[in-house]
């Protein structure tokens, strides 16, 4: 099978096509052909070893990759039966890594049905900000105010629908006004003109995605008894995100008060929040919003329009799978 390999940290033109032999299941796992996937922040930040802090940290990148292929979005079609799911089904995961080939074995446990009504370059935009979003916003209530900073990108698209499904007042801060009102938002932020943390307006929840203020900043626009949600922050060689994030637990602790970390790998049953999203798409509250899309061959053009940080919505890569 054809598959984009990664055997050392750097851009995306380091990565090298390589025919590699079809993957084979063990036992509790299926065989999985690929009609999309997409490129996330996680995937190049993992691509080119950075923050370099993060070679050092337990579980974190390593001194020196790991030779495969990245890629931790799926969508495509079971090849071989399991125990919970036959050929022909179609599924969606969020991987640790290899989503950017042909076909991937899978452990069952982590697959879920696709949503009946999306395609699969539709599916594939949803598992690492979807599931990042719907975790972030766990606890949220009906009737609730929620600023979401970032919503424009793959995690805030996600969260401004998802919030309003909750029942969530929704705010948020974007340049892209047109689009996140399309999506829920009441008041879109610009954030070149405007200082939300200086807008008056208190949130039980301040969802931070894009991570351009502190929690102390934040603060003045927190609820008494509000949450400060942690999910990634400005992207840096060194340190950032992972400065912020920890940044933003240390103060939250000095600044009393409660911040947490939205954070889809460590989340121990990410097939479970994937049957919990295919439920809000099913019934039309959430709808992926892709802005790009890629042929499989043009995967490093995905990768670098990735780094700009400009997306509004998701990357998706097809497979051009034929009878998809």
């Amino acid at each position: 099978m054809k598959a984009l390999v990664q055997r050392a940290y750097g851009s995306a033109e380091g990565l090298t096509w390589e025919d590699v032999p079809d993957p084979v299941p063990a036992a509790g796992e299926v065989l999985v052909r690929v009609h999309a996937t997409s490129v996330n922040p996680y995937d190049w930040h993992f691509l080119r070893g950075e923050p370099y802090v993060a070679r050092l940290m337990p579980g974190g990148f390593g001194r020196r990759p790991p030779v495969g292929v990245l890629g931790c979005d799926l969508a495509g079609r079971v090849v071989t039966a399991g125990a919970r799911f036959s050929p022909g089904e179609d599924v969606y995961a969020l991987l640790p890594r290899g989503a950017h080939a042909e076909y991937v074995r899978v452990r069952e446990e982590l697959l879920a049905p696709m949503p009946s009504n999306l395609t699969h370059e539709q599916a594939a935009a949803m598992p690492m900000a979807a599931v990042t979003a719907l975790l972030a916003l766990r606890g949220v209530e009906a009737g609730q105010r929620v600023l979401v900073n970032g919503a424009s990108g793959g995690v805030g698209t996600f969260a401004v629908q998802l919030a309003r499904a909750l029942g969530a007042e929704v705010d948020a801060v974007s340049t892209n006004t047109s689009l996140v009102r399309s999506l829920g938002a009441e008041r879109v932020f610009d954030y070149r003109t405007e200082d939300f943390t200086r807008s008056g307006h208190r949130y039980d929840v301040v969802l931070d995605v894009a991570g351009s203020r502190s929690v102390f900043a934040c603060r003045r626009v927190l609820a008494r008894d509000g949450t400060f949600v942690a999910v990634g922050g400005p992207a840096g060689r060194w340190i950032q995100p992972a400065g912020h994030v920890f940044a933003a637990l240390v103060s939250g602790w000095i600044a009393r008060r409660r911040v947490v970390l939205a954070d889809a790998v460590a989340c121990p049953d990410k097939a479970a929040v994937l049957r919990e999203l295919a439920a809000f798409v099913e019934r039309g509250a959430v709808t992926p919003i892709v802005d790009r899309s890629y042929p499989f061959d043009d995967l490093r053009a995905a990768f670098a329009y990735s780094e700009t940080g400009h997306a509004k919505g998701k990357i998706v890569v097809t497979l051009g799978v034929p009878g998809a």
